[in-house]
């Protein structure tokens, strides 16, 4: 058992997550579990608000079965328009989003010594002091500095280093790195 514990000890670390600057910017894509406000202009009776189902569909006054999800809010109300042209003579939808939960992908995960572990939206320039806001911080058991970013890059998953005792604790602003979409921040337990 000390043997493999030894062992474990030797095998090389994650590298350390190195700031690559801001996401190329992005449209919000509406994901399963929004709220979209659908306002068609000069026709109340069709204009409502509606959630995304776990499908990713909406179904309003005369559209149904519409897919939503993985579109930009104007990609969605064009959309609708062209469902609509067909009872409403040149139909003009606004579609706003309200409870922003995003496609699947490109929410930012925290599993581990959370104080909250959850799927959080990604939002333009969230960083990691964004992140640890989010979910209250870590536990009294967690390994800060041992923490990972899992992140896909160039189609393969990689592992990076991250140091979350180095922010919290010690105000380490350089240990605050730009997150991206999709990546999943791994909180161990320290073992004393």
């Amino acid at each position: 058992m000390l043997g493999a514990l030894s062992l474990s000890g030797c095998a090389s670390a994650p590298p350390p997550l190195v700031d690559a600057g801001p996401v190329p910017g992005s449209d919000y894509l509406i994901g399963p579990g929004d709220n979209v406000n659908i306002i068609v202009w000069r026709n109340p009776e069709v204009s409502q608000s509606v959630p995304v189902r776990p499908d990713g569909k909406i179904t309003t006054p005369l559209v149904e079965d519409l897919e939503a999800a993985g579109k930009t809010s104007t990609a969605l109300a064009r959309d609708i328009e062209k469902a609509l042209a067909k009872f409403i003579q040149q139909p003009v939808v606004t579609v706003i989003v309200t409870g922003f939960t995003g496609i699947y992908s490109e929410q930012i995960r925290v599993i581990g010594q959370a104080a909250r572990p959850q799927a959080l939206p990604y939002r333009r320039g969230m960083s990691l002091m964004d992140v640890l806001i989010a979910v209250g911080g870590v536990t009294e058991f967690a390994a800060g500095n041992k923490a990972t970013v899992i992140r896909t890059v160039d189609g393969k998953q990689q592992q990076f280093r991250v140091r979350l005792n180095d922010l919290i604790k010690e105000g380490d602003i350089s240990a605050n790195v730009a997150m991206r979409p999709g990546d999943v921040l791994v909180v161990p337990e320290s073992f004393f």
